[in-house]
C-alpha cells in the first residue's frame, strides 16, 4: 500500500508482522525491555520473546520502557521529512504504559498536526485499529477520520488472554496483590480480559485445559456473526496455540470469509508482564 500525505505510527507491543506493517505503510517504535543491566529494544534483533521468556524462567529481574517524547518526536519529524503532513499515532492502553502520554508530549513540538489514539487496548488489538487508521488514510481520508476509525476498531474489539500464574501481572502493577493472592491461593487457571484500558478478571477455572477450552468458546461468542480478524498469541507455549488456531480457524470459517487466523509468539515486551504459558486471543471485527 503506498504512503499517502498521513502517515500511522504504532508502538512494537501492537504485534504487527513486519510485512503487514510495512503493506500498510506504518511506521513502527520499539518499547524497550530491562533485562538487568542490559536494555534492549523489542524486535527480531533485541529483545524477543524466547530472550524474554528464558530470563523469566530463570527468575532474572525484567521491565520495560516506554518511548520517550524526543524517541517520538524523531520518528515523527523523519516522516515529515519523507513527505507527512499529519500523523496519526496509535498506541496501547495508557493505563497499561506511559506510551500514549510520550506521544502526546512529542505531538505538541511537531512540525506538522499529530493526533495521538489511546486504543485502550493492548496487542495486536492495537495493531488492528493501526491497520484500520492505515486503509483509512489510504483512501484519502484525514487523520481525524483515520484516528476515528482506529478509535472505533480498538473499541469493538475483544482481548482475552489465559496465564498459568498472575505473579507476573502482580509484579509489574498490572493486576493487585490480593487478586494474585487469590489466585494463587486457590490454585485456580485465571482467564483475564482487557476492559477499559485495564486487564480484568472474567473467569477462573480448575485446569488449564478446561480454560483453553473455555478460552475457545469466549472467542467463538466475541465474533458473533460479524465478519472479523483473529489472531492467537502465545508466549513459550505453541502446541496450545497451533491447536487453538485449527480450532478457531474452523469454526469461524464463515466469519473470516478466506482470511487465515494469525498465530504467533507474544511480544517481548508484553511477555515480560505474563509470563511463559500465556495464551491470548483477539477477536477485531472488520469497520
Amino acid at each position: 500500500m503506498s504512503r499517502g500525505p498521513v502517515v500511522v505510527v504504532t508502538d512494537s507491543t501492537a504485534s504487527l508482522p513486519p510485512e503487514v506493517a510495512a503493506a500498510h505503510g506504518i511506521v513502527v517504535v520499539p518499547l524497550q525491555v530491562v533485562i538487568g543491566a542490559d536494555v534492549y529494544d523489542e524486535g527480531s534483533e533485541g529483545a524477543t520473546p524466547e530472550l524474554v521468556a528464558g530470563a523469566l524462567k530463570e527468575f532474572r529481574p525484567v521491565s520495560t520502557s516506554r518511548p520517550t517524547p524526543a524517541a517520538l518526536l524523531e520518528v515523527y519529524e523523519q516522516q515529515v521529512a519523507l513527505g507527512a503532513t499529519e500523523i496519526v499515532s496509535v498506541h496501547l492502553s495508557s493505563d497499561m504504559s506511559g506510551t500514549f502520554e510520550s506521544a502526546q508530549l512529542a505531538a505538541r513540538d511537531a512540525s506538522v498536526p499529530v493526533v495521538p489514539v489511546d486504543s485502550r487496548q493492548v496487542g495486536v488489538a492495537t495493531g488492528y485499529a493501526a491497520i484500520s487508521a492505515a486503509e483509512v488514510a489510504a483512501s484519502g481520508g484525514s487523520a481525524a477520520q483515520a484516528a476515528e476509525a482506529a478509535r472505533a476498531r480498538a473499541a469493538g474489539s475483544s482481548s482475552l488472554f489465559y496465564v498459568d500464574t498472575l505473579e507476573y501481572l502482580r509484579r509489574g502493577g498490572r493486576i493487585g496483590a490480593a487478586a494474585a493472592l487469590f489466585g494463587g491461593a486457590l490454585a485456580v487457571k485465571p482467564l483475564l480480559e482487557i476492559a477499559d484500558g485495564k486487564v480484568a478478571s472474567l473467569e477462573r477455572v480448575r485446569t488449564s485445559s478446561r480454560a483453553l477450552a473455555r478460552l475457545e468458546e469466549l472467542a467463538v461468542q466475541a465474533a458473533g456473526e460479524s465478519r472479523v480478524d483473529v489472531c492467537v498469541a502465545h508466549l513459550a507455549s505453541p502446541d496450545r496455540a497451533g491447536q487453538l488456531t485449527e480450532h478457531l480457524t474452523e469454526r469461524l470459517a464463515d466469519n473470516l470469509e478466506g482470511r487465515e487466523v494469525w498465530c504467533g509468539e507474544l511480544g517481548a515486551v508484553l511477555g515480560a508482564h505474563v509470563g511463559p504459558g500465556m495464551l491470548a486471543v483477539c477477536v477485531a471485527p472488520l469497520l
